[in-house]
């Protein structure tokens, strides 16, 4: 498939956009975010407030919580995600052994800025973000659009990163990156109500469990009531589909990056992604120097939330290694 010419990204994205202001707005019910105290391990997903930091003159809204020492575990969030787009209980789960820190990227949710049009801009920003909160070594997780921030971050500032998980991902140049697939387009121009059964299409696989695994999941991430992100903006769809772009960009040497990263990877993928085409996770296991892949069967993009119990596990064992 050729990639995205302005016109059609344009299209997708504002398709794309319409679905996000309806699926992500805060709910009328909800407090504004707010300053709030450091991190305690006392709070849970529906509780941890929201704080601000100022980043180069940028505000970024970001939630830590868990337990205060050891090694911080930063996530990183998918295309037109939030603080609130997360599935509480992987998050829980990992804060019980752990410090986790979730964060909107400028542009995003609850912070302040513009949206970087490249995954290389929103790692330069998550790197500077890392920084502001004092931190020199973490664990990182991305999913989606996230997981490519995550390896730019890895390969951008190898000292400041332990261990890597990368869910739902692919490199540069990988198969059907350089535009959203098919499948994916189709099931984003696809009518239904609610809008937010989109996710049960694009995460889960048409299969009954996997379609019940996913009704879990919206319901999980309702739970929050208070204190919830901003909506995801209108300038967000188009800028993130043109990073997108540029990072699908093929080219004859677009693997050669994932050389520089030394750190031990873990790939998690669902067995027929449509969005990130399970392929490109073979790839990345195949070209970074120090990686493992494990497969969820009958899954597809959101397979860490189809599976939560188990991808809790199976990251626990990789990050508790003393390597």
């Amino acid at each position: 498939m050729k990639q995205f010419s302005k016109s059609s990204a344009f299209r997708l994205s504002l398709i794309v956009a319409a679905f996000a202001a309806a699926f992500y707005m805060t709910p009328a019910s909800a407090s504004v975010a707010k300053t709030a105290p450091a991190s305690s391990s006392s709070y849970t997903f529906q509780t941890v407030p929201t704080q601000f930091i100022d980043v180069d003159g940028t505000r970024i809204a970001y939630r830590r919580f868990g337990k205060r020492d050891g090694i911080p575990l930063v996530f990183f969030q998918h295309f037109v995600g939030n603080l609130d787009s997360w599935d509480p209980k992987v998050i829980d789960g990992f804060a019980r052994e752990r410090n986790v820190i979730m964060f909107d990227n400028a542009g995003v949710g609850s912070s302040g800025g513009d949206v970087p049009t490249t995954i290389e801009a929103m790692a330069k920003q998550a790197i500077a973000f890392i920084h502001a909160l004092g931190i020199t070594k973490t664990d990182l997780l991305g999913f989606s659009m996230g997981s490519l921030v995550a390896q730019e971050v890895t390969a951008e500032q190898p000292d400041l990163v332990r261990r890597v998980v990368l869910v739902g991902s692919g490199p540069r140049g990988g198969a059907g990156m350089a535009t959203l697939t098919p499948e994916f387009q189709g099931f984003l121009a696809k009518k239904r109500t609610p809008q937010e059964d989109l996710l049960l299409d694009v995460f889960f696989t048409q299969s009954d469990a996997s379609q019940a695994a996913g009704r879990a999941f919206l319901t999980r991430i309702h739970t929050r009531k208070v204190d919830r992100d901003a909506a995801i903006g209108a300038k967000v769809a188009p800028a993130q589909v043109a990073a997108f772009a540029a990072w699908g960009a093929p080219a004859s040497d677009s693997n050669a990056y994932l050389k520089a990263i030394k750190q031990p990877v873990l790939v998690v993928a669902g067995s027929n992604d449509i969005v990130h085409y399970t392929i490109n996770s073979y790839t990345l296991q195949q070209n970074l120097p120090d990686a493992q892949l494990i497969i969820y069967p009958d899954s597809n993009h959101g397979s860490l939330y189809q599976y939560p119990d188990l991808f809790l596990k199976d990251v626990t064992v990789f990050l508790d290694q003393p390597k």
